[in-house]
């Protein structure tokens, strides 16, 4: 998947999670892991390129792109997919007016967001990524504050119907840590300082919006992209 972060502001606002000056050993030995991977070839890992399209969703022709920066143990990332996830995707993914695509942006302080991240792009090796990315923000206070979550992400593997076995390999490998960490660092250089953060054409808007406050701006991206598609 080929993101343009470039361009992209952010202000920070409230209903937002901001990285503090704790940062967790998860995350950093997450970020020591990622920094030991054997360095890309010329021959892409198949299991890490079917888990970054995974992680996509919406028509194929539609030209807007909305991104969503974020981190599955942050309480206002829980939040937006309670109240704006649902009435976003039925009225611009399903409609296919935009092309959606999650990055993930664990920060410091998560122990779990490191994990969750892992076993998240594991199920979308399988084309089960958005009914994995649903099943967490649901159960996020039953595992937020484990000291280990990996039964109820197991759990969660079972309930969403992947091949558990697979599955469970692949977390195990951590061969999916090049591709979270690499999705920080691009999301950061391309202005997310905070999650949620939603990146629309190059635009990014963080916090916990509304959809309300959200349409304007994509409805403009839409209409500068050219699209004509009726709701």
């Amino acid at each position: 998947m080929r993101i343009n972060f470039g361009a992209a502001v952010a202000v920070l606002l409230a209903s937002a999670c901001s990285p503090n000056s704790s940062t967790s050993r998860a995350g950093e030995g997450a970020a020591a892991s990622a920094s030991t991977q054997p360095a890309a070839t010329d021959a892409p890992d198949p299991l890490v390129s079917a888990a970054d399209r995974g992680r996509i969703a919406g028509d194929t022709s539609a030209k807007t792109w909305f991104i969503i920066a974020s981190d599955f143990q942050c309480p206002y990332c829980r939040q937006w997919h309670e109240e704006t996830y649902k009435p976003f995707i039925d009225e611009y993914v399903r409609s296919g007016k935009v092309r959606a695509a999650y990055i993930n942006f664990p920060l410091g302080q998560h122990r779990n967001a490191v994990p969750t991240a892992e076993a998240a792009m594991c199920a979308s090796a399988q084309g089960k990524f958005w009914e994995y990315h649903d099943a967490l923000f649901v159960s996020q206070q039953q595992w937020s504050d484990l000291p280990d979550p990996r039964a109820h992400l197991d759990s969660l593997a079972r309930s969403v119907g992947v091949d558990f076995a697979e599955w469970s390999k692949c977390v195990d490998s951590d061969r999916m840590l090049p591709l979270i960490i690499a999705d920080r660092d691009r999301a950061s250089a391309g202005g997310v300082r905070s999650t949620p953060t939603f990146l629309i054409n190059g635009q990014a808007i963080p916090g916990a919006q509304r959809l309300d406050v959200l349409r304007p701006v994509i409805e403009a991206a839409i209409a500068k992209s050219g699209e004509t598609k009726s709701q």
